[in-house]
């Protein structure tokens, strides 16, 4: 166990990091379900902006790697076009 009081801090805003990191990435990785599972193209269009902008904070803060969010985005935007 961490014996200084700014290893102690730096503990405790990682677990607060962690957390915040683990609920975007779920919820992102929810939307895209949710995008996949949607018939409507005008509804579709919508939500892949938001997916789309949830990918790339999450790129940005490198909770996930940049190819993959680009690599999602592709695919979704695909998808879109395909309906």
């Amino acid at each position: 166990m961490a014996n200084h009081k700014s290893a102690l801090k730096r503990i405790r805003s990682n677990e607060a990091k962690r957390v915040l990191n683990r609920y975007q990435h779920k919820s992102t990785r929810t939307a895209i379900k949710k995008l996949r599972g949607t018939t409507d193209k005008t509804a579709a269009q919508e939500l892949l902006k938001k997916v789309s902008s949830m990918l790339d904070r999450l790129a940005k803060k490198s909770i996930i790697h940049k190819n993959k969010a680009a690599n999602n985005k592709s695919k979704l935007t695909k998808l879109v076009n395909a309906l």
